[in-house]
């Protein structure tokens, strides 16, 4: 189980605001050197805000920016991410893409999107012609008049990503604090206050990765360089009798409107439809809406109609931190030993290991001292919840050494009691039914927990009640 922080503990050498994938993927970097490491996030899970609720694609990165960071970035995050989901067990399947072209413009478009690919280093796409089209995609509504494959884009458990890299930050000595939102700092001769809603944190050095709140943290620190507003995402997620339909992504060709509505299959072997793409004030606001479930599905009767006959098990809504700049902003203030990692658009998933590598070279820069470690443990192993891999309900080895494997609990998504057991007892353990059901999909499935909820629910509890009374609730290290 979790031991408690010592409350006289000394000020960490370097706090990062934001256990999202970016922040967590920084917090495991920096504890791989002689640092004393914080991160904290104003939620009660690691991965709770922009990064759990996405289109979960590991992007080659073919269609950004050419010459901006965020596309050097995610180039280089891509490779990194993919090397540690095989390390690590995070479940991603090379499914490819094709952008399908519906009129003369959109087709007129593709050689100059092929341009733009290359131009961002990677050549493998191709122009293809409408027979091919449907020959890839047969259950493609008429009308295609061509297409460009991108034949290494490839689909991802965000949830497991982002858990990965936290768990492996604290394996590595890294103090996780959630429940610790961010409202004020003050600065000191030596290190930084930061004043949350559960007491004061201190630190040598701070690393702004807040996600959609960056702005509102460097606001704290000082400065007016960019404003994020949310932009609200709704997706409609279809049973899994609907995946023979979908094999590789399905995508628009983008315009000056944005990248628009893409199908896509998931790695929990589901067909995903969206995003929408509206413009909210309230960052907090995740909620779904009948108008964004008429759009998709209007925009889904078009791309693919025989999906609209299947049942749409959940949706779900994810807010995406749109920013006034053009690029990432990834900037360190050695005066006040601060870095903000900010305007990190939805590409952030991919590009997240390779954003926390350049941040830690510039910190290092900027005169944080960074001397590798000796001695690290190995990266967690993760449990798998996708369909590519084997599940423990399948493993008959794995019943047979322990039989709770077998002992099925969520029969709409075969999830068993001991990955349930498991999940309550591991090194970053859920506080809640979200939490839980993103690191075993139990209650996700067609029921909605109609069936095991009851199950899932005593069982989160009694871990919740085994927890020592005198550990504090919202801070957390690794024994």
């Amino acid at each position: 189980m979790i031991a408690p922080q010592d409350a006289g503990s000394e000020p960490a050498d370097v706090a990062v605001i934001g256990a999202g994938v970016v922040g967590s993927a920084i917090a495991r970097l920096l504890s791989g050197y002689q640092l004393d490491v914080t991160l904290l996030d104003a939620r009660d899970d690691v991965g709770d805000g922009t990064s759990k609720a996405n289109t979960a694609i590991l992007h080659t990165g073919f269609d950004a920016a050419p010459g901006t960071l965020e596309s050097r970035l995610v180039a280089e995050g891509y490779h990194l991410l993919k090397d540690y989901a095989d390390r690590t067990g995070i479940p991603y399947e090379p499914t490819g893409a094709v952008l399908v072209a519906w009129d003369a413009e959109q087709l007129a478009a593709l050689p100059g999107l092929r341009e733009k690919a290359e131009r961002n280093g990677y050549r493998e796409t191709e122009i293809i012609d409408a027979d091919e089209v449907y020959r890839r995609i047969p259950a493609l509504g008429p009308g295609a008049l061509g297409g460009l494959t991108v034949p290494d884009e490839s689909i991802i458990c965000t949830w497991t990503a982002t858990l990965a890299l936290a768990t492996d930050a604290v394996n590595r000595g890294a103090r996780l604090r959630r429940a610790h939102r961010v409202s004020s700092v003050r600065r000191e001769s030596e290190y930084t206050v930061l004043h949350t809603n559960a007491g004061e944190v201190r630190a040598r050095w701070v690393v702004n990765a807040a996600g959609l709140g960056s702005d509102t943290i460097d606001a704290l620190f000082g400065f007016d360089r960019f404003q994020l507003h949310p932009r609200r995402g709704e997706l409609l997620v279809y049973d899994k009798q609907a995946r023979s339909l979908v094999d590789p992504i399905v995508l628009p060709v983008p315009s000056k409107l944005g990248k628009g509505v893409l199908i896509s299959p998931t790695i929990y072997g589901n067909v995903m439809l969206g995003p929408t793409a509206e413009d909210r004030e309230d960052r907090e606001d995740s909620s779904t809406s009948a108008d964004g479930f008429a759009f998709l599905r209007d925009k889904g009767e078009r791309i693919m109609p025989a999906l609209l006959d299947e049942e749409v098990t959940a949706s779900y809504a994810g807010l995406r931190a749109a920013s006034n700049l053009g690029d990432y902003l990834i900037e360190v203030d050695d005066r006040q030993r601060y870095a903000v990692a900010g305007g990190i658009r939805s590409t952030g998933l991919t590009s997240s290991m390779a954003v926390a590598e350049y941040l830690v070279d510039q910190l290092g820069k900027a005169g944080l001292r960074l001397t590798e470690r000796t001695a690290l443990p190995a990266p967690p192993r993760m449990p798998n919840i996708g369909e590519a891999g084997l599940r423990p309900y399948a493993d008959a080895e794995r019943i047979a050494r322990d039989p709770e494997y077998g002992t099925v609990t969520c029969f709409c998504e075969r999830v068993t009691r001991g990955e349930i057991r498991d999940a309550l007892h591991s090194t970053i353990p859920p506080r809640d039914l979200g939490g839980l059901r993103r690191r075993t999909r139990a209650m996700n499935g067609r029921c909605q927990g109609f069936y095991c909820g009851a199950t899932v629910t005593g069982m989160l509890a009694e871990a919740i009640n085994e927890e020592p009374a005198d550990a504090p609730a919202n801070e957390e290290e690794s024994r």
